[in-house]
């Protein structure tokens, strides 16, 4: 079945490594090659507004600006004296004019989102052309704050393709039993350590495939296929058509 995701995904799944990675792995890739350049970055479901941070230790000049609903428990953990960065939305319309942003950053929110579809055509939307649009969301993850769906990588890719973006990269991060064990025993101490090294189901998978001398495309493929969470970067295309 991994052989059938690499065929859907064609060379999204990269070869480089197979290590597993949060959405800051793609944040660090976009600013690669921006060295100070000004850039706007509205983060989608920013909830408690963290990322700012994130985002301004790498470029100082960085226009950060976050988008949320008006309430969620996320939200009301949010503790800033700059309410100027921050806005509310009805989970669909984006209140910027088109064309705005550069980079469009969006945290494990998509599974809480009603109208995915719908949202991801706004990204594209506000989405300047070439702009990358990245994060991370869920697929083989336990019910949480409301969650409403899971998705697969494949049905990501279809999600981002009908509303003008083009998935360039996908990556595994924290592997589903890794997940299911944490949301179980309410995240204990000694489970966040599997967030930012790999996971223990990801550990077997990455011996397996050097076991069978596999090439670090299929891993991440097989990794992908038994994720919780994976990340992503995509980038708006016009030569792409809107359903």
């Amino acid at each position: 079945m991994s052989r059938q995701l690499l065929e859907l995904l064609g060379g999204a799944i990269p070869n480089d490594h197979s290590e597993q990675v949060t959405s800051n792995y793609y944040i660090d890739q976009v600013f690669l090659h921006k060295n100070d350049q000004e850039v706007k970055v509205l983060d989608v479901g920013c909830g408690n507004g963290k990322s700012l941070d994130v985002f301004m230790a790498i470029n100082k000049t960085t226009h950060w600006f976050g988008l949320d609903i008006a309430d969620s428990p996320e939200v009301r953990l949010r503790n800033t004296n700059d309410d100027s960065r921050f806005y509310t939305f009805d989970g669909v319309k984006i209140p910027f004019d088109d064309n705005t942003f550069d980079i469009i950053y969006s945290n494990q929110v998509f599974e809480h989102v009603r109208y995915p579809q719908e949202l991801l055509i706004e990204v594209s939307r506000v989405l300047k052309e070439d702009g990358c649009f990245i994060g991370s969301t869920s697929y083989l993850e336990p019910f949480h704050s409301f969650s409403f769906w899971n998705y697969t990588p494949y049905g990501f890719m279809i999600l981002l393709d009908n509303a003008q973006l083009c998935l360039k990269e996908i990556r595994p991060s924290i592997d589903s039993l890794a997940l299911i064990t944490a949301c179980m025993f309410g995240i204990p101490k000694f489970t966040e350590q599997w967030w930012s090294h790999d996971s223990p189901l990801n550990k077997v998978i990455e011996v397996f495939g050097c076991i069978k001398m596999l090439d670090k495309r299929r891993i991440n493929s097989i990794k992908l296929m038994f994720c919780g969470q994976f990340c992503f970067l995509a980038k708006k295309s016009s030569r792409m058509k809107l359903i």
